[in-house]
């Protein structure tokens, strides 16, 4: 039998940081679990504030505190700076994440508050949207008294279940763009039974449970995740939600997260490895975490080599995603698995067999991207081309661009590598006169004297190898470009001319971006490009959104999945 990992990659984490606020909820000291866990040996930790609720919305042991807040306000809009100044503290420690739990309270003001706190939410990785409050101004999740007002004012126990649902029907259609994960779907069995209508809603013809499978149906359509909660196990009432649930979810396709939603420090790290037996118990073998709203894929395994492989797969997701507009990274995309990523095959339903091919091939939207983490082979190609050797600095790329297309001289492809001594070695193929290819090195050697070391031209050269270990873009929308992924990498598709190119390299250099990996390639009169680059990600997306219409595509790829 495989052994599961003892660690998981939380959603519905630890609440922590709400401190004096008002608020006895999840009020430890995010450095103290923070602390707890690089003591665990674990990766990365997460934490999870509630977004605050309008006043009118209260558990009664709140009310009668009486204090007139508005829950968690302070903290929560202090939350996104603390987070950041935690990252910088503990950088090279442990990968830190926050997200938010959205509190459904209604289609009308309750929806506009709610939407004003997801903005309010800066750099999140993920939010949550749960519902906790009915409309009649009760909890489903408060005392029992308050359940029995509730189920009273309900009428029946199918009536109290409907009014659940039908909320997060409500919370989905009006936010379902502004969340990536449902919050525990059946929470309310903490206080209340849960019908028989609901208990087999797989073959129930009672209208409770057609509107459940409507509601599953409607997750899986919106691509949202599912979250498995283990706080009903801490209260009682078993692991949300039910594994009836959780494997109707599976055949649907839809992914789950994991979490403690635990409140206190004491309890942090608890049942990790317990709830991955849950969800394996449903027939699932991974599940999702998110950095910056996209989702990664996580492996229940404690196997290395298969860690590695879904390491490939989410920066691949994040690459492609990355290329598109919020409303297109919803769609669940299509996928092909080749060599030792073979074994994908069987865990995504509807993907493709590339056989001996060692790589993934991710697409939508007639996009697509294939990564892989083998090594290219060297290439055999014989090409005409510029060898280049020259201090590793900004600028220095675009000078050497800018004085080719000078002379009319086009870059076909290209390769780049620093040798993190302060220079670096380029290697461009080229077609054009011979007489305007030597004007261009005169020039160059004449003015770029002490910047180039070595500037040749050779013919039927073999292209070099400048690979080196990591994960790599082997192509792009069928272009092969072979770059090693670094944390920033921008991707072009431009109209392929001399100087077009010329553009983003020189933006580039007039804010001091350096280049540290270059690939090029073409598909007709379309060009390619992709640079691994250093430098602010502000400026860098601020220039790439003023490149002009020749540029098709032009994205800062920005890589935080682990």
């Amino acid at each position: 039998m495989r052994k599961l990992n003892e660690f998981i990659w939380e959603t519905h984490g630890i609440h922590a940081g709400t401190e004096q606020d008002h608020v006895k909820h999840g009020i430890d000291k995010l450095e103290d679990i923070i602390d707890k866990a690089i003591e665990a040996g674990h990766p990365s930790i997460t934490f999870i504030i509630h977004s605050p609720r309008l006043t009118s919305f209260r558990y009664t042991a709140e009310r009668e505190t009486n204090v007139k807040f508005i829950r968690g306000n302070r903290s929560y809009l202090n939350y996104p700076k603390r987070i950041a100044n935690l990252r910088e503290k503990y950088e090279g420690q442990i990968n830190i994440k926050y997200g938010v739990e959205l509190e459904w309270m209604g289609p009308e003001l309750g929806l506009q508050w709610s939407r004003s706190k997801i903005f309010q939410a800066e750099d999140a990785d993920y939010v949550i949207g749960s519902v906790h409050f009915a409309p009649e101004g009760l909890p489903y999740d408060g005392s029992k008294e308050e359940a029995l007002e509730l189920l009273k004012l309900r009428g029946s126990l199918e009536a109290y279940w409907d009014g659940y649902f039908n909320e997060m029907i409500q919370m989905i259609e009006s936010f379902g763009d502004m969340i990536q994960i449902i919050g525990h779907i059946d929470l309310p069995k903490l206080n209340v039974d849960m019908p028989e209508a609901l208990i087999n809603f797989e073959t129930s013809a009672h209208p409770l449970a057609n509107k459940f499978r409507t509601l599953l149906e409607l997750i899986a359509d919106r691509n949202l995740a599912l979250d498995v909660n283990m706080a009903g196990k801490f209260k009682g009432v078993g692991v949300y939600p039910v594994q009836n649930i959780l494997r109707r979810a599976k055949e649907l396709q839809i992914p789950v997260c994991v979490g403690t939603d635990t409140h206190h420090v004491r309890y942090y790290g608890l049942n990790f490895k317990e709830s991955l037996e849950y969800i394996q118990e449903a027939g699932y073998e991974s599940y999702v975490s998110y950095s910056k709203l996209i989702p990664e894929n996580r492996t229940i395994y404690d196997d290395h080599e298969l860690k590695v492989k879904y390491t490939v797969l989410n920066k691949g997701i994040e690459l492609l995603n990355q290329r598109l507009d919020t409303e297109q990274r919803r769609i669940i995309p299509d996928f092909s698995f080749g060599g030792s990523f073979s074994e994908f095959v069987d865990l995504y339903k509807g993907s493709t067999s590339m056989g001996e091919y060692n790589a993934i091939r991710i697409r939508k939207t007639g996009k697509s991207i294939t990564v892989t983490n083998e090594i290219p082979e060297k290439p055999t190609k014989k090409v005409n081309g510029l060898f280049s050797k020259h201090l590793d600095k900004p600028g220095v790329i675009s000078s050497l661009f800018n004085t080719l297309a000078s002379e009319g001289i086009n870059v076909e492809t290209a390769r780049l590598k620093s040798n993190d001594d302060g220079t670096a070695e380029a290697f461009l193929s080229i077609n054009g006169d011979n007489e305007n290819i030597k004007s261009a090195i005169d020039f160059i050697n004449g003015t770029d004297a002490g910047t180039f070391t070595n500037l040749t031209y050779k013919e039927n050269a073999e292209l070099p190898n400048y690979h080196r270990d990591g994960v790599y873009l082997l192509e792009m929308d069928g272009v092969n470009l072979n770059l090693a992924l670094s944390e920033k990498v921008i991707v072009t598709k431009h109209h392929n001319a001399p100087g077009v190119l010329l553009i983003l390299l020189s933006a580039l250099a007039s804010k001091n971006i350096n280049i540290i990996d270059l690939r090029l390639g073409k598909l007709n009169n379309v060009g390619y490009s992709a640079l691994a680059v250093d430098g602010d990600s502000n400026t860098i997306n601020n220039l790439l959104s003023k490149l002009g219409d020749q540029y098709y595509e032009a994205n800062l790829i920005e890589f935080h999945s682990m």
